[in-house]
């Protein structure tokens, strides 16, 4: 029996104001897969990541969540999954203590203190604990929404940039967490142009260009289509060749190396 998708998009559409902005993308995450989603700015990424977390209507098309649709049910939609912006909007004059009680609270998370207290000393904020949010540091508020995020185990994790902020400790730490978090089961989706840590963490890419889906399956089969099986390349220019244009269009990976 196939197991249901954590996230399930079908024939998504988005437009601003009569102007595409995601045209027809379908792909869908199960239990336990960590999606990385890549493209030009502009691509259509934030939006699709902010339509599934019912932040933005959908134009047409199908979003589910754990099995819930985004448009009839957007607040069971948030209670299974957590978005943690490249940019987190946070209470300025709340602590790190008061956000992770906030969202105990909001979530009804049980056992929430040592949760709480057992995130903190593993993301390094311990010792600001009773410090307000606008008087930490970037990446300390990258941090905390990642605590805040993980503190009432979602379903489904959708991460826009997640590595802005964060030093190279930070950064080794997340992507391990990242890759705990989809072995207990969750889905994850992460929006990145640091596409180290998407091979890194990453199993399959959704690759999208000016609102359009252009690729969906494993990082093996992105390789392969375009041009580059051999590992010594790097996924940046598997990227490169599947994004040059007409300079490089009919370049493979391996070439465009060698000469773009």
């Amino acid at each position: 029996m196939a197991v249901p998708a954590v996230l399930r998009v079908s024939d998504f559409h988005k437009a601003y104001e009569g102007v595409p902005a995601v045209q027809g993308i379908s792909f869908q995450v199960p239990p336990g897969q960590i999606v990385g989603v890549i493209g030009p700015n502009g691509a259509g990424k934030t939006t699709t990541m902010r339509a599934l977390a019912a932040i933005i209507p959908v134009t047409s098309g199908r979003l589910e969540v754990a099995g819930v649709d985004v448009e009839t049910d957007p607040v069971a939609v948030k209670r299974n999954l957590a978005y943690i912006a490249d940019d987190p909007k946070l209470f300025p004059h709340l602590t790190v203590a008061d956000h992770l009680a906030f969202t105990a609270a909001a979530y009804k998370v049980t056992d929430a203190d040592n949760k709480a207290a057992a995130l903190m000393e593993q993301f390094q904020l311990t010792d600001k604990r009773d410090t307000p949010s606008k008087d930490l540091s970037r990446g300390m508020r990258q941090k905390l929404a990642i605590c805040c995020a993980y503190l009432y185990d979602p379903t489904a994790l959708l991460f826009d940039e997640p590595l802005t902020g964060l030093d190279p400790a930070g950064i080794r730490m997340l992507k391990g967490t990242i890759l705990d978090r989809s072995e207990a089961g969750a889905g994850v989706l992460i929006s990145s142009h640091l596409l180290a840590m998407v091979e890194d963490v990453c199993s399959r890419i959704l690759m999208l260009d000016h609102g359009r889906q252009t690729f969906f399956g494993t990082v093996n089969e992105f390789r392969e289509q375009f041009g580059a099986a051999d590992d010594d390349v790097s996924l940046e220019q598997v990227f490169f060749a599947a994004t040059q244009g007409s300079r490089c269009k009919e370049t493979s990976a391996v070439q465009l190396a060698e000469s773009c």
